[in-house]
């Protein structure tokens, strides 16, 4: 197994971690996690598990093949670049040496200056390399983060701007209860389904959750019970080319579907939000309790509610059980709990 590490966003403080091992976790992929440092991941596994990452995460920013990691003090990184063999990693090829910095720590060591001795090292070490900083065929990657420096090869880099293209108001139909892109597709993720699984969402709204599913190339089926809802949501659906196995006006609590390989969901809560006479947390429960033989055993249902709902209860009185929670925060009078449930 190789050792690789990874640039994570700064934007949660569990989702990030949780996302890249539910996308190794559903591709089959071995993996070890070595570190969790601040924003940085270091793990071992199969060099081929950067591109299922690449593919599919929200909140990784950086893949990278590492080389060393050491204290963040100048003669520690300068000792450990001259003992490393870098002929593995570039031979007769351009290259640049990026840094970042997390949190503003070790400001002693300025970051310009750090990249220009590293990248003088490398030429040092390597004889045919040379230095391209506008388009390198190569680039070196280093991370400040927790008074340490991890430094390796970028081999992916995630650009977050589909996200932010995809967000609710800039899709054809829009409603003020839609969740960001970026979110949904970790939901999404967490749910752990693989290329072609079927992914049902049974509040689909304004088609989301779907879009997201549909664009990392899974079967999607989504039912909600406002036809209106529906409408909108298949103007976003077509919008982005995502080819539905259904779309039908069905309550949840009463699902008309016989299998499904995963769920991702966001059920109704909120004062914009409709929960045909009843409430977020009876409609969750009856969801649960009615959906349990639709799915095979191991089979994960993320799903997201007000933290005051206490969902992770709800789901495990269905006789789901309670694998992980997250909590976002998103106004004064909302935190979301994010839930994942697995199917016994």
């Amino acid at each position: 197994m190789a050792k690789l590490f990874f640039l994570i966003s700064g934007e949660h403080q569990t989702l990030p971690v949780s996302e890249v091992q539910a996308i190794l976790k559903a591709e089959g992929i071995e993996y070890r996690i070595v570190e969790k440092l601040t924003q940085v991941l270091r793990l071992e596994a199969d060099a081929k598990s950067v591109e299922p990452i690449k593919v599919r995460s929200a909140l990784t920013r950086v893949c990278c093949q590492e080389i060393f990691n050491c204290e963040a003090n100048l003669p520690e990184i300068l000792s450990n670049i001259r003992s490393e063999a870098l002929d593995e990693f570039i031979g007769d090829e351009s290259f640049a040496v990026r840094i970042r910095r997390v949190k503003g720590i070790t400001p002693e060591l300025v970051r310009v200056d750090l990249e220009r001795k590293l990248g003088e090292q490398i030429l040092k070490k390597v004889k045919n390399a040379k230095v391209n900083l506008s388009n390198p065929q190569k680039t070196f990657f280093g991370v400040l983060t927790d008074n340490r420096f991890i430094f390796g090869l970028k081999t992916a880099e995630i650009i977050p701007k589909p996200f932010s293209e995809r967000r609710p108001r800039r899709r054809p139909f829009f409603h003020p209860t839609a969740m960001q892109a970026k979110l949904a597709r970790v939901m999404v993720n967490l749910a752990q389904p693989k290329r072609g699984d079927l992914v049902l969402d049974p509040f689909c709204g304004t088609g989301g959750m779907l879009v997201e599913a549909g664009l990392i190339g899974c079967r999607v089926v989504g039912f909600d019970a406002k036809p209106h809802m529906l409408r909108g949501g298949l103007k976003n659906l077509k919008h982005y080319g995502i080819e539905l196995e259904g779309l039908v006006i069905a309550d949840a609590r009463y699902p008309p579907v016989t299998k499904v390989d995963c769920i991702a969901t966001d059920p109704p809560y909120g004062r914009s939000a409709s929960t045909l006479g009843t409430n977020t947390r009876r409609i969750v429960e009856d969801f649960l309790s009615a959906v349990g033989d639709k799915l095979p055993r191991g089979a994960k249902i993320c799903m997201a509610s007000p933290k005051t709902i206490t969902i992770g209860d709800a789901g495990e009185g269905a006789g789901f059980k309670h694998l992980e929670s997250h909590f976002v925060y998103v106004h004064r009078s909302l935190t979301r709990e994010i839930v994942v449930f697995e199917k016994t």
